[in-house]
C-alpha cells in the first residue's frame, strides 16, 4: 500500500533518500572480456575497418548515425562524441586493448537519479560474445552501484527486433512504444521503451556475474545456461 499523505489522506509515493553523485561520472571500467574508457579520436581508425564496408550495411540500419562515405568523415563524427563531456559520456569497448565498438550513458537526470544505455555500436567481432554481454554488465554496475541511479533506460526503434530481445536478455523491462516519437533519416520512428530499477538490479546483476562466470561455458565457448534462464532461477 502506498504511504498517505499526514494532512489532506492522499495516496503518496514512497520517500527517496539520495546519496551524492561522484565527481567523476566516467570512470575506466573493466571486466573479464573487456574494458570500457572514454572514447578518443584516435579511436577513429580501427573502428572504421571493423564498422564500415561491405557486409555491415545491417548495422547502421537502426542507428542515428549513417555509414560514413570515407575515413576521414568517419574520424570527425568519432572526434565529435569524443569531445562530448558531459551528456552524452561515450565509452570505447575494448577486448585485449583493440577497439570494437563504442555506447554511452546519456539523458542523464541528477536530479531524479535517471540514466540511460545508447549509442550502441557493437561491430561485427564484438556481437554476440561475452564481451558484449560484459559491456552492458560493466555499464549497469557502474549506473546503479558506483552513481547510485534508481532507473537505467534502453530505448531503440520499435522495428529493431534484435535491440528489443537484447534488452530483455539483459533484464530490463518493456514499457511501451512511443508512437511517431522521432524522425531518423527521413524515417518515422516509433521507439520501444525499456527500464531496469534499482531493486532490480541485485537479482539482474547476480544472473550476470553467473552467466559470465566461465564455469557457464563448455570447453568449445557455448554457454551452459542462457542469461534470462539464470536470472529467472534466482
Amino acid at each position: 500500500m502506498p504511504d498517505a499523505d499526514p494532512v489532506t489522506g492522499l495516496p503518496v509515493g514512497e520517500p527517496v533518500a539520495l546519496r551524492p553523485l561522484p565527481a567523476a561520472l566516467r570512470v575506466p571500467l573493466h571486466g573479464r572480456h573487456v574494458a570500457l574508457d572514454a572514447l578518443t579520436p584516435a579511436d577513429a581508425d580501427p573502428l572504421f575497418d571493423v564498422a564500415q564496408g561491405p557486409g555491415t550495411e545491417a548495422l547502421w540500419q537502426y542507428l542515428r548515425d549513417a555509414p560514413c562515405p570515407d575515413r576521414d568523415a568517419f574520424r570527425a563524427q568519432i572526434a565529435a562524441k569524443a569531445a562530448s563531456a558531459n551528456d552524452p559520456l561515450f565509452f570505447a569497448i575494448r577486448r585485449g586493448g583493440t577497439v570494437l565498438g563504442h555506447a554511452a550513458l546519456l539523458r542523464i537526470e541528477r536530479t531524479h537519479r535517471v540514466i540511460e544505455i545508447g549509442h550502441l555500436l557493437f561491430t561485427p567481432p564484438l556481437q554476440r560474445t561475452p564481451a558484449a554481454t560484459e559491456a552492458i554488465r560493466l555499464l549497469l554496475g557502474h549506473a546503479f552501484d558506483t552513481l547510485g541511479m534508481r532507473r537505467c533506460e534502453w530505448k531503440c526503434d520499435a522495428l529493431n527486433a534484435p535491440s528489443r530481445r537484447a534488452a530483455l536478455r539483459f533484464g530490463f523491462t518493456c514499457e511501451g512504444t512511443f508512437r511517431q516519437h522521432m524522425v531518423i533519416k527521413g524515417r518515422n520512428r516509433d521507439t520501444a521503451w525499456f527500464s531496469l530499477l534499482d531493486r532490480e538490479w541485485p537479482r539482474a546483476r547476480a544472473a550476470f556475474d553467473a552467466w559470465l562466470d566461465p564455469a557457464n561455458f563448455d570447453a568449445g565457448g557455448t554457454q551452459r545456461r542462457g542469461l534470462a534462464d539464470l536470472r529467472a532461477a534466482l
